[in-house]
């Protein structure tokens, strides 16, 4: 005889989920009392939004599905933002959530959310478990929806008595859920795209964060260099092509470099590679590789499409994919002219980090990155400190980059970096963050000081909410509304914590207490006090065409 709550913990054990992010409740007690005999590890953060964002981050530095639990109601609710979070990037996760007794569903019980008609639009696939024999087939089927085809979150909120309940159940190791087969690729399309790329005078490969969820950077790499052609990767693409490979054009886009977004407006092939033609990347769409045939493969075939026509789609996974025309490639076109004009904007238009006084968050960026030599984890906030990292690390290989992309949540990066932290503990990790981003979630000092995360916390503190300042003062007529943030005092928060930190305030003391930081065996908190008004160029404006890059500092 076993309760719901072992059983449900069997079926964790049985997908291979070694630790979970959590925060306990009274409908979710039964799973927390089997938890204590499970030999599953458990962290507590000090927010269910921090368990949400802490899977996230686990799963994104692993490639594992990640685990958050919370109760019911308030706490099932706070994990909303963490899963919509990885919904917008795809990132596989299953979120456990208490529930009230089957008998008081829909009465308004104490603590009663209907949480999976809350996150019916976020989740890939959510539960509401009725009956405890129905634990184990629905916990097998989570796990495979959540990293099957394009990875997501799932949901399974379980009532405290279907997990209370005992039922006879066999101990023995079950056989795993039986995944559907997903179809190749049609050959007829992948020729077609392999005369394309034979054909192709100035091809440009546009790779995003689905070949670092399918494993495909190698695979990207190998088609660069056989056929030459130069490649933009996504902010969620980082990593996929190291960032001093000749052939990285570094980031398209809003924030990205005026060579990536010169060379995707005169491309004659655009191919796309597990992207969805995000709007920050695009801006105006009929201006985006406006003369360009485009390649599009996509594990979804809903995003083969949506936003911009595909004259060769290609339904399946990029790894698979690209491995088949790898297998295929002809012998390539003349790309001299090409790399000599790309080879021109480069030099022409490189990524500016400010030489004068003052205390330049690009130049603590790339302190960093030297010291690191490109390698550990980063991750990041969102607004300004995520842009500047972005632009100024040179990442190396793929899952080295942390942050929410397509929902832009602030107050996901601490918690992320725990999650990283677990997944791969012996890789040195770093969070770039905002004053503003990094007080959304700031009691989670408290978690990386109970499990001696030895995260480096390096605030680009320039008191604003330093994005949405940058928008006023260029769109705006610096008109400061609501994003003057009182200064605070990080290093002396820190330290209350238990946290070792310093403050810098001038350019000479940067690479020292980075020093200071990467050194110390623990966690460590840098309060940068950057110049209060730097501003992340290059920018395209709002609504504008990737063609229309603003740099008021360029040469």
């Amino acid at each position: 005889m076993k309760t719901g709550a072992g059983i449900l913990l069997d079926g964790l054990r049985e997908q291979g989920v070694t630790t979970i992010f959590g925060y306990p409740g009274a409908a979710v007690l039964p799973i927390y009392d089997e938890l204590c005999d499970s030999g599953i590890r458990h962290i507590l953060v000090r927010h269910e939004q921090a368990a949400a964002h802490a899977a996230d981050g686990y799963a994104r530095a692993s490639g594992k599905t990640g685990v958050c639990l919370a109760t019911s109601g308030p706490g099932a609710c706070n994990l909303v933002t963490g899963i919509a979070t990885a919904y917008m990037d795809s990132v596989p996760m299953v979120a456990l959530t208490g529930q009230v007794p089957t008998t008081s569903l829909g009465l308004d019980a104490f603590q009663e959310a209907d949480i999976t008609g809350i996150t019916a639009p976020i989740t890939k696939q959510n539960y509401l478990v009725r009956r405890t024999e129905d634990i184990t087939g629905i916990v097998r089927e989570a796990f495979s929806i959540s990293r099957t085809g394009r990875c997501g979150p799932v949901l399974i909120d379980l009532p405290r008595d279907v997990l209370a309940n005992r039922i006879e159940h066999d101990g023995s190791r079950p056989a795993p859920a039986v995944r559907k087969g997903r179809r190749p690729a049609n050959r007829r399309q992948i020729e077609k795209a392999v005369a394309a790329l034979a054909g192709a005078e100035r091809p440009v490969i546009y790779a995003g964060g689905g070949v670092v969820a399918s494993g495909a950077a190698t695979e990207v790499v190998a088609l660069a260099e056989s056929l030459l052609i130069p490649v933009t990767t996504t902010l969620m693409g980082l990593g996929v092509i190291p960032g001093d490979h000749p052939l990285n054009l570094g980031m398209p886009g809003m924030h990205g470099t005026r060579y990536a977004n010169a060379a995707i407006t005169e491309c004659d092939l655009l191919f796309a590679v597990g992207v969805r033609f995000d709007d920050r990347v695009t801006g105006a769409i009929e201006t985006f590789a406006p003369g360009a045939a485009v390649v599009h493969i996509d594990v979804d075939p809903a995003e083969i499409g949506k936003i911009r026509p595909a004259d060769i789609p290609i339904v399946g996974d990029a790894k698979a994919v690209l491995a088949e025309i790898l297998g295929r490639l002809r012998k390539r076109g003349e790309r001299s002219a090409w790399l000599s004009r790309i080879a021109r904007e480069k030099a022409e238009h490189p990524l500016r980090c400010p030489d004068g006084a003052g205390l330049h968050p690009q130049r603590i960026v790339r302190d960093l990155c030297s010291l690191l030599a490109g390698d550990g984890i980063i991750a990041t906030e969102v607004g300004q400190n995520q842009m500047w990292a972005a632009q100024h690390y040179c990442f190396r290989r793929p899952r080295s980059w942390i942050s929410s992309g397509g929902l832009g949540t602030m107050g996901y990066g601490l918690p992320a970096a725990m999650g990283a932290h677990f997944a791969r503990p012996d890789e040195p990790i770093s969070l770039i963050a905002g004053d503003g981003s990094l007080q959304m979630n700031i009691q989670e000092f408290g978690t990386i000081v109970q499990y001696a995360i030895p995260v480096k916390i390096l605030v680009l503190n320039n008191c604003y909410l330093g994005m949405v300042r940058q928008w006023q003062e260029l769109f705006y007529g610096r008109r400061y509304a609501c994003t003057d943030l009182p200064a605070v005092d990080f290093a002396k928060i820190a330290r209350a914590y238990g946290i070792e930190g310093e403050t810098v305030e001038d350019g000479e003391g940067v690479r020292g207490a980075l020093s200071n930081a990467l050194d110390h065996p623990g966690p460590y908190l840098v309060d940068f006090r950057i110049e209060r008004e730097e501003n992340v160029f290059p920018m395209v404006p709002p609504g504008a065409g990737i063609d229309a890059m603003i740099d008021p500092g360029a040469g």
